[in-house]
Parts: structure tokens; sequence; C-alpha cells
């Protein structure tokens, strides 16, 4: 199954593409509205828009440092994923997504880094709280939200998740413990982004460790964008012996025209009628 991750809601209806994921909201903050004919998509603490409009949203470490696109290690600004308000605005436009398509998919979900958050919200909200380890704060928070937003999607729930399946990593870096949170979710997404996919060791590296790491079916989505069509193709292959579906994002044209070779070549193999004798 290969399916596109796009900003464009006329390449949903490209025949190529067996499922469609249209950016409602993405991390610049931009939205649109939601689609009938895609599987909505809203990313969830990462808001470039919500962080310069509020700098007290954004997460900070223990030494005030924030969260922001600007420092290192961050392309885009982060939201505090215990601020309730910014919370309830994210389950609005989860319930305007779901009346239009009831499945949905949740992206950037999670804390920044590992030393993060250290705000004033958060700070209070640990001491307040009968768990005394901060890591496991952290979790019950992100399960926490996980569990209150799913509840809101009467289809399918596909949640992306960070591509590192190292045993602890995704718990520590953004509190996100997998066997509480596969209880809410159908499907997880993990991109795989490269710009030109010269070499995939280390995608099928990394496939394989979530295949090890996941109960529940998870899909691949592969970076499109001015990718070669023949590295791209390799890619696919590798990513669809792992993935339950492989999705291209941000890049429509280039996807279908490696799909359409892919299927050219497969009927290219094709023999019919009996062979000579």
């Amino acid at each position: 199954m290969y399916g596109v991750v796009t900003r464009n809601a006329d390449e949903l209806e490209w025949p190529e593409f067996d499922r469609g994921f249209y950016e409602v909201k993405d991390v610049t903050g931009r939205s649109a509205e939601p689609v009938e004919d895609g599987i909505n998509m809203v990313s969830c603490f990462g808001d470039n828009a919500a962080a310069d409009a509020d700098p007290s949203l954004v997460p900070v470490d223990d030494l005030g440092r924030p969260a922001t696109r600007d420092r290192p290690y961050f392309d885009w600004a982060y939201i505090c994923p215990t601020r309730k308000d910014y919370r309830e605005g994210l389950f609005e436009i989860i319930d305007d997504c779901v009346d239009a398509n009831e499945d949905l998919r949740l992206d950037d979900i999670g804390f920044p880094r590992a030393e993060y958050c250290r705000c004033g919200f958060c700070e209070r909200a640990f001491e307040e709280h009968d768990i005394d380890d901060h890591f496991e704060w952290r979790a019950h928070t992100i399960t926490e939200f996980v569990a209150e937003a799913t509840a809101r999607i009467p289809g399918t729930v596909y949640m992306t998740l960070y591509p590192d399946p190292y045993p602890g990593h995704l718990y520590e870096r953004a509190g996100i413990d997998l066997e509480a949170i596969e209880e809410y979710v159908d499907e997880f997404v993990v991109p795989l982004y490269d710009t030109a996919y010269e070499t995939t060791y280390w995608l099928e590296t990394i496939a394989k460790g979530f295949e090890s790491a996941l109960e529940t079916p998870f899909n691949i989505e592969l970076y499109a964008v001015n990718v070669d069509i023949d590295n791209l193709l390799h890619a696919t292959e590798v990513a669809d012996a792992y993935g339950n579906a492989v999705f291209f994002g941000y890049e429509a044209t280039n996807a279908r025209a490696a799909l359409r070779r892919m299927h050219a070549e497969q009927q290219d193999g094709v023999t019919h009628g009996k062979p000579d004798s």
C-alpha cells in the first residue's frame, strides 16, 4: 500500500495513492480547513506561530533555554505539553477534523528533548503529582494527552513517531512510553527522511528496530522532494519489506512517477502464455 503526505488537497485523489494525509495544522502553525477525502493530520506540539505569539508556551530546560528553532537541535519551535489552554485548542481542531473524516493522524507528540520541560507549569504539575520520577511523570503526561485526544477520534488513529527505536530512547527523549501508548493507537507512522537515499542500510536498520519494538502496525514515510527516482524506488523497496505501508512526503509528483515506474517494471516482468518448448 502506498500513500502521500501533502498540503495540496487535489493530490489526495490521484489514483496512484491508496491513502492520503492532508496537513491541517503543520509545525509552522499554518492551518487549513479539514478535508473529507483524506486523513487529516495535526501537528500537536510543534507550532512556530503559537511560540512567536506567546513565548511563555515554549518549553525550557533547567537553565531557562527555550526549545525554539533558532537553537541547536530544533527545526521548529515546540509548545509545552502541559499547557491546558493550548491543548484545548488542539482538541477543537481535532473535533473539526473528525467531523470531516473520522480517521486522524497525530503528529509531533511529546516533549522536545530529555532535558525539557522545566517551566513553572511543569514544575508545579510535577510537584503536585504522586509520581516522584521526572521521566515517569513526563511519560504519564504524554500518555494522558494521547488518551484524551484519541477518545475524540471515532475512526483509525495514526500517530507519528520520532525515528529512534533504540530501547528507552523515545521514553527519555520525548516522554513516549510505547507500551502505554499502543493501547490508543491503531497505526504508527515513522518518517525516515533523507534528501538522496544514496544508501539505504540505515533505513533497514531503523525499520527493523521498530519491527522489534512495536506490536502495533507501523508505516514508513519517505521524503520525496527532489529525490532521484531510482534512489526513491530503492528506498521504497526496503521500506516496503518492513512497513505496513509506505507514504511519500511533500512531493506527490515525484512519488507518482516512482510508483508508475515501479508498476511498469513489475508488468515488464510478467510472462503470459505457455513457455516455449
